[in-house]
């Protein structure tokens, strides 16, 4: 679904990310760890698009097409969704009114909303005064609506107390089992989704595929998810800096 080859990134003329390889198979979901500053979110922008980021060489490959010079909304007509840790306030536009746009008219908002418990949100305006949990699961409310093959989360559990981040893990399961039992529940659609997760709570919801570190700017090793995971929790991310030097 998603390739990213030797990618290196330039933002305001400084290397932020450098020869990075990463990939996420259709149906599946690859967690990115990495400390604070590490470069995680840059990817994400980078792979959406956003201007500032400048690919200086490698490429990006989505169903096999390289979208490396496509505009934010020519990939997100191809299927590519993100979810930003903290995106504006937009005052004067209504929830409602965002939910459906995404939607190109076709679905409505309200039957949308009652699966995040967002219903009394639609006719505020996006996120302004929305606690980190509101403004998490109206993010999922628009992706939901927009539909897309694959997700790019960047921290769903960052701002969000323990019972939004039960609303926010569940959704996010369900919009990307792919067509099988999980969790004593059957969902017809499989979504591809590059998780970046500082901590590690949403795989509390989310059985992922594989995972990648990310440390200045660069993958320091991959493998699977609840294993890195752990050597994080015992050794820390210099760890996997200096295991990286040793090779």
């Amino acid at each position: 679904m998603l390739k990213i080859e030797n990618l290196t990134v330039e933002v305001a003329g400084k290397i932020l990310l450098r020869d990075i390889n990463l990939e996420v198979g259709k149906g599946h979901t690859n967690v990115l760890f990495g400390p604070n500053g590490a470069g995680k979110s840059a990817l994400m922008r980078t792979i959406m698009g956003f201007s500032g980021y400048k690919v200086v060489s490698g490429r990006i490959l989505f169903k096999g097409e390289d979208i490396t010079e496509l505009s934010v909304d020519e990939r997100a007509r191809k299927g590519i969704g993100i979810m930003m840790q903290r995106p504006p306030d937009m005052a004067g536009v209504r929830l409602r009114e965002l939910v459906r746009a995404a939607s190109g008219e076709k679905m409505d908002p309200e039957v949308l909303a009652r699966a995040l418990d967002m219903g009394r949100f639609l006719d505020r305006d996006v996120n302004v005064g929305f606690s980190g949990g509101e403004i998490k699961r109206s993010e999922l409310l628009q992706l939901a609506a927009q539909g897309p093959d694959f997700y790019l989360l960047d921290e769903p559990e960052s701002g969000v107390d323990l019972v939004s981040i039960e609303q926010v893990g569940t959704m996010i399961r369900g919009m990307l089992c792919a067509g099988i039992e999980c969790a004593g529940e059957r969902y017809e659609k499989g979504k591809s989704a590059l998780i970046i997760t500082h901590t590690g709570q949403v795989l509390d919801y989310v059985q992922a595929d594989k995972g990648y570190i990310l440390c200045n700017g660069m993958v320091m090793c991959s493998g699977n998810p609840l294993e890195l995971l752990s050597e994080i929790k015992k050794r820390g991310y210099e760890e996997c800096v200096r295991c990286k030097l040793k090779r």
